[in-house]
């Protein structure tokens, strides 16, 4: 009887909040391995709009249709998390050069402190401007931003920063 390793992949991030481009690289992943950890990290030194919490609730709806995609929260080196729920790889979304410059240093530090890897994933040309950070400039203005959100995330945002 062989034992078969189940493929395990981390795509860590803050979601703040979850946006569709998130989404496409998290359904992506999830078809290309067994099981898929969506780590939200708690970061005190920044201002989040959305806690720890809802961010996960967002994300756990948004993933819903994904059997083999759980999501987890994490404090702490990303190795770590990586190493104690035995995952060796790091996927990680790309969508510009200057994206690439700042991953490329945490994927070789990652290698080097845990021998974890980390790959990289293009984003969808339809997603490669969208930032949660932009998400969050326009909701706050009244901006449009149903394109860039699921549902249940829009209708959040429009609760948190008022009518648009």
């Amino acid at each position: 009887m062989s034992s078969q390793r189940v493929r395990r992949a981390l795509c860590p991030g803050s979601f703040d909040p979850v946006t569709n481009g998130h989404l496409d690289i998290i359904s992506r992943v999830a078809a290309l391995y067994d099981e898929v950890v969506v780590a939200v990290f708690i970061n005190q030194s920044k201002q989040s709009l959305f806690s720890v919490d809802e961010r996960k609730e967002m994300l756990e709806e948004g993933t819903a249709d994904y059997p083999n995609v759980r999501i987890e929260t994490f404090q702490g080196l990303v190795v770590d998390y990586c190493r104690a729920h035995d995952i060796p790889v790091i996927v990680k979304g790309l969508r510009a050069v200057s994206d690439f410059d700042y991953e490329l240093q945490m994927a070789q530090m990652n290698r080097g402190l845990a021998g974890v890897d980390t790959l990289f994933m293009p984003t969808n040309p339809e997603y490669s401007f969208l930032a949660s950070s932009l998400v969050k400039e326009i909701a706050k203005w009244g901006g449009d931003v149903s394109s860039l959100v699921p549902p249940h995330v829009l209708q959040r945002l429009k609760e948190r920063t008022g009518p648009s």
